[in-house]
């Protein structure tokens, strides 16, 4: 295994965190490797927001830490240094026009992910930061010193190194859990990884009886223990194992105790309609089929692949005439298009999840400069960290800001 020339800064895993950590410390001067198995940079990137990549939050500090569940007061540093303002400058510069669209969602103007990543790959190599194809191994520590990280094929000197991989949320863009081990191998506390923004399984047979159907204008409300926590509006699909869709995923993000609390969605189906105004729709309705079968009769209510399922979660015999339908019946059917309940048995595998919460331990980071409290030198960036956040461009914005730090403070640390 032979040895490659010394440098600056190596920065290991070249998703977002690590392409801004790298670009941040070549801006410093510093001479900068970035190692990465793939063979393109951005891979998990490129698929983020259906290949649209929602970049950023437009947003101030209060209302990112409000979406970030998990720690997000250890960002405050890191989201001051570089806030989604700054990212959105950023990008511009580098000549990709940017739009804000609903809940104040950042994407390229192209709605291309790739223009993205091709943008910050076009930007490593004018600030000349070297790409190397290997999937760091291990750390290079001695007498409690960093030297630089061990590869597959070569090992790589460096005073500085940050730490940028990812969790293991799909592994097949190369999330594989390898910050991980170098972060227990320096002594970190890595937490342990789970999914977030995760499809979610589901009990009774409701979904499977329904899987495929997708539903555009629904809400949906979040209870833990029979305690209201979350509430959104939007699309959901059901699937063979239960939900998921954008809405469901924003809604994993607060089921954060499975194993202690029981977690029920309800779906609102008819969200347009208050109480009354839905009462008044029903009795419309079942006074023009009152010669109409039960079941029949909710064709002009719910999409065909729900009114099986639906009319058995009513209890009324499905054969039973329209016009002899009881008040207290007809009530069944407004509750459950109200309040459609989904029992939630627990998330879909981590490597299902758009994100990963868990990750290396932010009491031993600071959160000044990312650097490691344990081993001077070793810096972490992006979902590596035990940081996540919902859904809306402040995961990516997480990235940037750690990315940023990381890449900064090492290289200054330097001089």
């Amino acid at each position: 295994m032979g040895c490659s020339m010394s440098r600056d800064v190596i920065v290991v895993g070249g998703g977002p965190a690590g392409m801004m950590a790298a670009i941040a410390a070549a801006e410093q001067g510093a001479s900068v490797s970035l190692l990465e198995p793939n063979e393109r940079l951005g891979k998990k990137l490129n698929i983020t927001g259906k290949g649209r990549c929602n970049l950023t939050n437009n947003c101030g500090l209060e209302t990112f830490l409000q979406n970030v569940p998990c720690n997000g007061r250890f960002l405050y540093s890191a989201y001051t240094h570089f806030d989604s303002a700054a990212v959105m400058d950023f990008f511009t510069g580098l000549g990709l026009p940017l739009k804000t669209e609903r809940g104040n969602r950042v994407f390229p103007v192209s709605d291309r992910a790739f223009d993205v990543s091709g943008a910050l790959e076009r930007r490593l190599r004018r600030l000349r930061v070297e790409l190397i194809r290997d999937r760091a191994q291990a750390l290079l520590v001695r007498e409690g010193r960093l030297e630089g990280v061990l590869g597959a094929r070569e090992r790589f000197e460096a005073a500085r190194v940050v730490v940028a991989t990812g969790g293991v949320s799909y592994p097949l863009t190369g999330s594989t859990g390898d910050g991980y081990r170098l972060a227990e191998s320096a002594g970190h506390t890595v937490r342990e990884p789970r999914g977030s923004l995760v499809p979610l399984c589901a009990a009774g047979d409701l979904c499977r009886r329904s899987q495929g159907l997708s539903l555009r204008n629904a809400a949906v409300r979040v209870y833990e223990n029979d305690k209201k926590i979350h509430s959104d509006f939007g699309e959901m699909l059901f699937t063979h194992f239960g939900v998921s869709g954008p809405m469901v995923l924003t809604a994993s993000a607060h089921m954060r105790r499975f194993g202690e609390r029981r977690y029920r969605l309800e779906i609102d189906l008819k969200p347009a309609l208050d109480e009354g105004a839905l009462d008044r729709r029903l009795v419309s309705e079942f006074a023009a089929r009152s010669n109409s079968d039960f079941v029949n009769a909710l064709d002009g209510l719910l999409p065909k692949k729900l009114i099986d399922p639906f009319a058995d979660l009513t209890g009324i015999p499905p054969r039973q005439k329209v016009r002899d339908l009881t008040r207290a019946q007809r009530r069944r059917v407004l509750e459950l298009l109200k309040a459609l309940p989904v029992e939630i048995m627990g998330p879909r595998p981590v490597e299902e999840a758009i994100v990963t919460s868990g990750g290396v331990s932010v009491r031993e980071v600071n959160p000044s400069t990312m650097e490691s409290k344990l081993l001077p030198g070793l810096y972490f960036a992006g979902e590596v960290l035990d940081v996540d956040a919902y859904t809306g461009g402040f995961n990516l914005q997480i990235a940037w800001c750690t990315g940023h730090l990381a890449g900064t403070a090492a290289a200054q640390a330097l001089k």
